[in-house]
């Protein structure tokens, strides 16, 4: 079976569900082709969620154009998408003078990019902003527009707008070739998946670390991707978030950063290692630097409450530290979304304002839908309802008041909607990231027999085939004890 569509948009990670979103405001029939089951199942999932403000790019570069411009969308972006986001800002930490001299070039590549505000404090100034700092530092980049979001909800919220609005999402439909049909114009994009074919008249490669393989199968620019390598660390909930601490960077890193996040916790992010592609596995002495490095940024913070730790690979290009945005120079209709690395999920918003002016510029008609509806109403978050509107829930339906994560608050209504919603989830990873269930401090171990069980009911499935993320991750073998 083959599907046509005007569009179609490879990749469901930030990159691709931000583009979508753009997208969907016009009267272009569009489909988004992931290879996983659900939304940000790669780069996107492994992230620490900060929206940078865009003083380290280069000037001049891609990531420079997009980044503070993209810091500045989120903002917008929360409002109409309903999901969290905390401008908190952040300090670039100094120590000594060399480290106050580079603080300098940091500020000029600030302003050079369109970055406000940006000021060099001292010691008095640093701990008025982030009492826990180190004591030790002597200087600091104070970036007040710098800020953090969840980037799972983030994604999933621009997809579940496009959705909304029109937009196809096909899961589960690896690319395994495509066929380029016809030239300049009139090229025909025809791609073969398991889950069908789609035909497209323009093809947008977001594909994170798999976007040289789909380049080489459109015929298009041959790059080669490395895998750069991010072990980060999630600390138990803080009674107050901190404000995101960054080291001086190195040429290949932002280095060491401790920062809030949205629900709470605190998160030391990241490393950087160049290794195998696909190396998904946490390193001791990864997670050791991470330690280490937090502890020079916040001397009294308790590495003790480590609830997890993960790593995920950066979607880096071979030979260039940039962003790949535009056009095919090889093949017409082709549009890359390439080397998305850091500062991807800050640049997202911007990485989609500029796909739009690309293909505005390559001569693709994009008229305005009169029914495009920009707004997407975040799901009831049972854990910060008011508590009156926790009791018009829970008089709604009694599913609301039955709890399933302890740690998070979760009850099984909440679980329900999440695998419901369109796109919903399908296992119980996706189950997590959508409603936090799992995400606590036992990291599941009380409610993942009961996510289990919710799957299987909703899904119309025995508890056996419920996956605990992608095709192939089965959790439970025999009968599950006590489902109802």
């Amino acid at each position: 079976m083959t599907e046509t569509f005007d569009i179609a948009i490879v990749g469901a990670g930030i990159t691709g569900c931000a583009i979508a979103r753009q997208l969907a405001r016009f009267d272009l029939s569009i489909c988004v082709v992931e290879a996983a089951n659900d939304i940000t199942l790669g780069a996107s999932k492994a992230n620490g969620g900060l929206v940078h403000a865009g003083y380290d790019p280069a000037p001049g570069t891609v990531k420079a154009q997009v980044n503070a411009r993209g810091c500045e969308l989120y903002g917008r972006w929360a409002q109409e998408l309903g999901f969290l986001f905390c401008r908190t800002g952040s300090m670039v930490l100094g120590f000594n003078d060399e480290d106050c001299a580079q603080l300098e070039k940091l500020r000029s590549n600030g302003l050079a990019n369109g970055v406000p505000e940006l000021s060099i404090v001292g010691p008095d100034r640093i701990h008025e902003l982030e009492p826990r700092a180190s004591a030790s530092a002597t200087c600091a980049l104070w970036c007040p527009s710098t800020g953090f979001v969840d980037p799972f909800e983030v994604a999933i919220a621009a997809l579940e707008n496009a959705v909304a609005n029109g937009v196809t999402f096909m899961r589960s439909a690896p690319v395994e070739a495509i066929e380029v049909a016809g030239s300049g114009d009139d090229v025909l994009f025809t791609l073969a998946t398991p889950a069908g074919n789609v035909r497209c008249r323009y093809l947008i490669n977001a594909a994170g670390n798999g976007a040289a393989d789909i380049s080489h199968m459109a015929g298009a620019e041959e790059f080669q991707m490395v895998w750069r390598q991010g072990n980060i660390v999630v600390l138990d909930k803080e009674p107050r978030a901190l404000m995101s601490l960054y080291p001086v960077p190195t040429p290949v890193s932002k280095g060491v950063i401790v920062t809030g996040t949205v629900h709470g916790n605190t998160v030391i992010t990241a490393t950087a290692a160049v290794r195998e592609p696909g190396d998904t596995q946490t390193y001791a002495t990864d997670v050791n630097a991470l330690l280490t490095g937090a502890r020079k940024l916040v001397p009294d913070l308790d590495t003790r409450r480590v609830v997890r730790a993960f790593a995920g690979g950066r979607p880096v290009i071979k030979g260039t530290n940039d962003f790949f945005i535009g056009q095919s120079a090889v093949v017409p209709g082709l549009f890359q979304a390439a080397g998305i690395q850091s500062p991807g999920v800050a640049s997202a918003p911007a990485i989609a304002e500029r796909m739009e002016l690309v293909m505005r510029e390559a001569g693709v008609e994009l008229h305005e839908r009169a029914d495009w509806d920009p707004i997407r109403h975040a799901p009831d978050d049972f854990d910060r309802a008011p508590l009156a509107r926790k009791k018009e829930l829970i008089e709604s339906d009694p599913a609301w008041g039955q709890i399933v994560c302890r740690c998070e608050t979760v009850p099984e209504a909440e679980i329900v909607a999440a695998i419901r919603r369109r796109p919903g989830a399908v296992s119980v990873e996706g189950v997590k990231r959508r409603c936090r269930a799992g995400m606590g401090r036992c990291q599941s171990g009380f409610c993942q027999s009961r996510v289990v069980a919710i799957l299987a009911s909703e899904l119309g499935c025995d508890p056996s085939e419920v996956l605990l993320e992608d095709a192939g991750s089965w959790l439970v073998e025999g009968p599950l004890k006590g489902v109802r």
